[in-house]
């Protein structure tokens, strides 16, 4: 559930960018959505509201959405600030390399890597599955990085605004389906049954 609830800023975002040209009547205040501009502010403002809803609801937060919100400000608000969306082009490239190097770099630091410390209370895995998981979701990480600037470069920008909302959900849940095949045959019942509650 918390999965599709990340999706909902990315969602507005590539709405705010269809509605390019369409003018926004709020009383007697009216605003041009102007395209990529108009759908980052909307991004923004999306992302703060689902940290705090999401706070408000369940009292915590993960670091991972405290990153991503901060990510989406900066870049974001570069973007606005300047008037150029390369900040926000860049946005995702940027947050999964960085999530890629974070896990990688895991692996060398401590006893657990981060998927172990992040989902080593809910299920009991071999060593050698968690090292396989870690090193999948670097893959995942690196490769979403790089695809985002070669369509953010070689297609036109309302493809790429697509292309960021589609390839979101396309690319989670392949690495969600790809995750639960290997898990899979190393969890009881239990722990099935734990982690079908989690998600």
């Amino acid at each position: 559930m918390k999965q599709i609830a990340e999706f909902i800023p990315i969602i507005f975002f590539f709405i705010a960018y269809q509605m390019k040209g369409d003018t926004v009547s709020l009383g007697e205040w009216n605003y041009t959505m102007d395209g990529i501009f108009s759908a980052t502010a909307v991004l923004i403002v999306a992302t703060a509201l689902q940290v705090l809803l999401t706070w408000i609801f369940t009292r915590e937060l993960e670091k991972r959405l405290l990153w991503l919100l901060a990510a989406v400000c900066v870049f974001g608000g570069a973007t606005l600030l300047f008037r150029d969306q390369t900040f926000i082009i860049w946005k995702p490239t940027v947050f999964n390399w960085v999530l890629a190097l974070a896990f990688g770099a895991s692996h060398f630091i401590g006893e657990r890597n981060l998927m172990e410390r992040t989902l080593g209370s809910q299920i009991e895995l071999p060593k050698p599955i968690w090292t396989r998981l870690l090193w999948l979701w670097v893959g995942h990480f690196s490769v979403v990085g790089a695809l985002n600037l070669v369509v953010a470069y070689q297609f036109s920008e309302a493809f790429w605004v697509s292309y960021k909302l589609y390839s979101a959900f396309g690319f989670t849940i392949l690495l969600t389906v790809i995750t639960g095949f290997m898990i899979a045959p190393h969890m009881s019942e239990e722990e099935a049954g734990t982690a079908a509650e989690v998600e």
